[in-house]
């Protein structure tokens, strides 16, 4: 049952590729650089001057959780080896094939981890790093490149990973006021 749901959705998500090549270019450029985008807006925040030392503090964990999260999807990658959608002819594929497996989605672990690492430390605008989370999840679905599955399984691995680091990465702790005060 969860494999039909699974599949339907992203046939759903996928059956709108194809239909406008502004659309589909858009959602392919957010693919693309969604990420990186997201990094570069964290990097940015290292010179902030409001409550400097704090607000590094949740920018490096940020990056943990980011560095993490990807750490994780590697190890799961030595277990699951899941194809990708298009690889069984279900998707309608916007950008080059790859050769990795689906399972779990790098780009939303990563998101989903620099969002959640905001959302527990209530960083002002988390909210935008949420919904840029779930857009660029989405974008994955519909270029065709993943399953509703591997997006969940990515935010999962990304929360989890912030969560960890929220837990165990204390402000005002030796390593943080060493970090926090480089640069």
């Amino acid at each position: 049952m969860i494999n039909s749901i699974d599949d339907g959705l992203t046939l759903w998500i996928n059956s709108w590729a194809g239909h406008s090549q502004l659309a589909d270019f858009l959602v392919v450029w957010v693919s693309a650089v969604g990420v990186p985008i997201l990094v570069f807006a964290v990097a940015c925040q290292w010179w902030t001057s409001q409550d400097r030392l704090h607000t590094r503090h949740i920018l490096l964990a940020a990056g943990f959780s980011f560095l993490l999260g990807l750490a994780v999807n590697q190890l799961i990658l030595l277990f699951i080896q899941r194809i990708r959608p298009y690889e069984v002819g279900m998707t309608h594929l916007l950008i080059p094939p790859t050769s990795d497996p689906s399972f779990p989605s790098d780009h939303a672990t990563a998101s989903f981890a620099i969002a959640a690492a905001f959302l527990l430390h209530r960083f002002r605008g988390a909210g935008i790093f949420l919904v840029a989370a779930i857009l660029v999840s989405l974008t994955r679905i519909y270029i065709g490149i993943h399953y509703v599955t591997d997006i969940l399984g990515g935010a999962l691995t990304g929360i989890s990973a912030a969560g960890l680091v929220w837990g165990m990465f204390r402000e005002g702790t030796r390593i943080d006021r060493f970090l926090t005060k480089l640069f």
